[in-house]
């Protein structure tokens, strides 16, 4: 399904939810991401903002949600809403979502991505999305975005020039800046890729003393 843009598509996530509609994967890919997808899986679909989306159930069952979700997107500016229940269109489907991540580095062919990876509200998800585009865009960077938007979870591809110090040092800090961010509204510093060694300094800021209590019973055992 394709959107005019981010905030259409987060939009329409979020009242598909509240509709109580059981997705079973909502994808979105914003326009950088789907050009890149174009240019490596042979795809044509227009450079917007899309949901990849998927449904479970009967026949009957996906048919119904796919007609409430189309009717909820047309209502939030989506358009050329294709569908189908074919093990190999959707498989198709989901395999160039799969292979984003490969497609978005070969469109700077050469570079290396900083990977970030925040979770918010799904309330706070349009806006926290749009500041961190205007913030890739300030910085100069090249920076696809796309996530799983069901639970508030997204990711920039933050495309450098491995041997350039100072677009690492930019990009380093724009992934703070949307650990900040997100923290600030009462989301969390990974959605998914875990915390390791690059995100330990947020988790005071993000748990308070129970950071402290969760190091104490860790070296109590």
């Amino acid at each position: 399904m394709v959107f005019p843009t981010v905030a259409d598509a987060v939009q329409t996530v979020i009242e598909t939810i509240q509709m109580g509609v059981p997705m079973a994967r909502i994808e979105l890919l914003d326009a950088a991401s789907i050009a890149a997808v174009n240019a490596h899986s042979d795809r044509k679909d227009a450079e917007t903002p899309h949901l990849f989306v998927e449904f479970h159930g009967s026949d009957t069952g996906v048919a119904e949600q796919a007609e409430t979700f189309g009717a909820i997107a047309a209502e939030n500016s989506g358009a050329a809403f294709a569908w189908s229940a074919r093990t190999e269109d959707r498989n198709a489907l989901w395999a160039a979502r799969h292979a984003a991540y490969y497609a978005i580095l070969q469109s700077r062919p050469g570079a290396r991505a900083v990977v970030t990876d925040v979770c918010v509200p799904i309330s706070q998800l349009a806006q926290s999305i749009e500041d961190t585009i205007m913030d890739i865009s300030d910085a100069g960077l090249r920076g696809p975005i796309l996530g799983h938007v069901g639970d508030g979870n997204f990711h920039a591809i933050l495309l450098i020039d491995p041997d350039d110090a100072g677009e690492k040092s930019t990009a380093l800090a724009l992934s703070e800046r949307m650990v900040t961010r997100a923290q600030s509204v009462q989301g969390t510093a990974t959605g998914e890729h875990g915390v390791g060694m690059g995100k330990l300094d947020y988790m005071s800021a993000e748990h308070g003393h129970g950071w402290t209590i969760m190091g104490q019973i860790k070296q109590a055992l």
